[in-house]
């Protein structure tokens, strides 16, 4: 990059895990005063790479020099010691605590919480972070829990930074927000370097892009002179279709009709309140809302999975035969086509037996006779096999046990699995989660063919963009209330994410 000294060398590195190599001879330079985006499918080596960098991993071959000074990097205390803090997608604090006793836990001497929240404050005070030392983070949203570790590990000393798919739960306020600290950081000096998927981030944000292939290091440019099909195409190796298509729907009518849906969960916190409205076939009903505030319960209540304290789901056949679902068992539902996809940071806890192989995991589903984006009423095997090739899934054949496959390929099996049981309703949370452009366009592919063969689908996602783009009506929940149903056509994302939080007052759309 010009002339300037590069923060961070990575040279030949290389990293195996038994016959798979995850790193193989990968060349990377990490500048101070930009922001980096590091890009690649599920499996290119991006988080074994950046591992390596926080000490979590120790590689193969290959060297690593700091400001020019060649080091060696055995844990993540050597790497805090050379100014690298790696913040992951999945938050390492304890709920109980403070966040600032959160972000002194572990640190050598004396324990002063005083003069802790005072460098804590001015931590923040210098990049536009808003944290109260004081408050537990039980109390805390994803951004604030969030924040707490990106200042944990700037109370360290940190100047090299390292975050995971940052972005991946937060709401696109609590996204401007974040960017706004991060340029704030860059300006101040740091090396920032961010994992993430969404293609219009790495444009709004990053100053320069690095991409791997396959744990090969394929190049890096400058942000301003390529875009996201051309970072696409270099990923995946080809040129990519990157476009979602929204047909219109056709014969739409009432599948699943919700009134005054209340749930609590098995503690008495009320999750959804007085929930209402109709999913129709042939249309995807996009779910838009903060994490915990009801997605969650809304499509296991439909699915038989959670206990309802009142309220009525129904379940209306082509012919106007309405049936309730509230007290029907899981199984009866499923039976009469209702398909739960639900992907969870743990994909092996819904659904998927680890140590049971691609095929035997198809014999959990209970398949019916009708119209299927595969083949009717394929034998087990045959189901696998079609899901492998048609998602793409990376594995050395159906016999694999899931527990081997990585979490990306856990999930194609997951969705490829309801999708293939033909449903008449599909509910599908997180369908994409932690999936690359490609995996995830394949997903949307086939959530609109979906569509076209008449579903109902209820589509909860974390991307507000693809939301907005893949739905043709957007229910907005906010603390488990509606509050709003928009059409996805025309909807704007600032709107939407007011609704997601209350700020944006009550709406409702045919």
């Amino acid at each position: 990059m010009d002339n300037k000294t590069a923060a961070v060398k990575m040279r030949n590195i290389t990293k195996t895990f038994g016959p798979v190599v995850a790193n193989d001879k990968v060349w990377l330079d990490i500048y101070r005063g930009e922001i980096l985006a590091l890009l690649g499918e599920n499996g290119s080596g991006k988080t074994t790479l950046m591992n390596m960098l926080s000490g979590i991993y120790f590689p193969d071959e290959g060297e690593i020099t700091i400001d020019g000074k060649e080091v060696v990097i055995r844990s993540p205390k050597d790497a805090f010691d050379l100014g690298i803090g790696m913040i992951h997608q999945h938050f390492k604090l304890v709920d109980v605590l403070t966040a600032a006793e959160n972000i002194v836990l572990g640190l050598e001497g004396k324990l002063d919480l005083k003069a802790a929240a005072e460098k804590i404050r001015s931590i923040c005070d210098a990049y536009g972070f808003e944290v109260d030392p004081n408050q537990k983070i039980y109390d805390m949203s994803v951004s604030q829990k969030q924040t707490v570790e990106i200042v944990k590990v700037l109370y360290r000393g940190a100047d090299i930074l390292i975050l995971d798919e940052p972005t991946a739960v937060l709401t696109p306020q609590e996204t401007d927000k974040l960017f706004a600290v991060l340029r704030n950081m860059r300006d101040d000096g740091k090396a920032i370097v961010i994992i993430t998927h969404k293609m219009h981030e790495v444009e709004e944000l990053s100053d320069r892009v690095a991409i791997l292939r396959h744990g090969q290091f394929i190049g890096d440019m400058p942000t301003k002179k390529t875009n996201a099909q051309e970072m696409t195409n270099m990923m995946v190796g080809h040129a990519v279709t990157l476009n979602i298509d929204r047909p219109e729907p056709k014969d739409a009518r009432p599948r699943i009709e919700v009134k005054n849906l209340t749930v609590r969960s098995i503690d008495g916190i009320l999750k959804l309140d007085g929930v209402s409205f109709t999913a129709n076939s042939g249309e995807i009903l996009g779910i838009a809302g903060i994490s915990g505030c009801g997605q969650k319960e809304l499509l296991e209540s439909i699915a038989g999975l959670q206990p309802v304290e009142s309220g009525s789901i129904e379940y209306i056949e082509d012919d106007g035969r309405r049936e309730q679902l509230i007290g029907k068992d899981p199984l009866s539902i499923a039976q009469m086509g209702v398909a739960l996809s639900f992907v969870p940071e743990d994909r092996l806890g819904m659904g998927l037996v680890a140590n049971m192989d691609l095929a035997d995991n198809m014999m959990l589903r209970s398949y019916r006779r009708g119209k299927s984006f595969f083949t009717d009423r394929k034998s087990p095997k045959q189901l696998a096999e079609d899901v492998v090739r048609r998602l793409d899934v990376n594995t050395p054949g159906i016999s694999t046990p899931v527990r081997r496959l990585s979490g990306g390929n856990v999930q194609k099996v997951l969705v490829g699995r309801e999708i293939s049981s033909a449903p008449t309703v599909l509910l599908t949370a997180y369908a994409v989660r932690g999936l690359d452009i490609h995996s995830s366009y394949t997903i949307y592919d086939l959530i609109n063919k979906q569509k076209a063969a008449g579903v109902a689908v209820l589509f909860v996602g974390e991307d507000l963009d693809v939301l907005l783009e893949l739905s043709d009506r957007i229910l907005v929940l906010c603390g488990g209330k509606v509050s709003g149903i928009v059409p996805g056509r025309g909807a704007k994302k600032r709107d939407v994410g007011m609704m997601m939080t209350k700020l944006g007052g009550d709406r409702q759309h045919a």
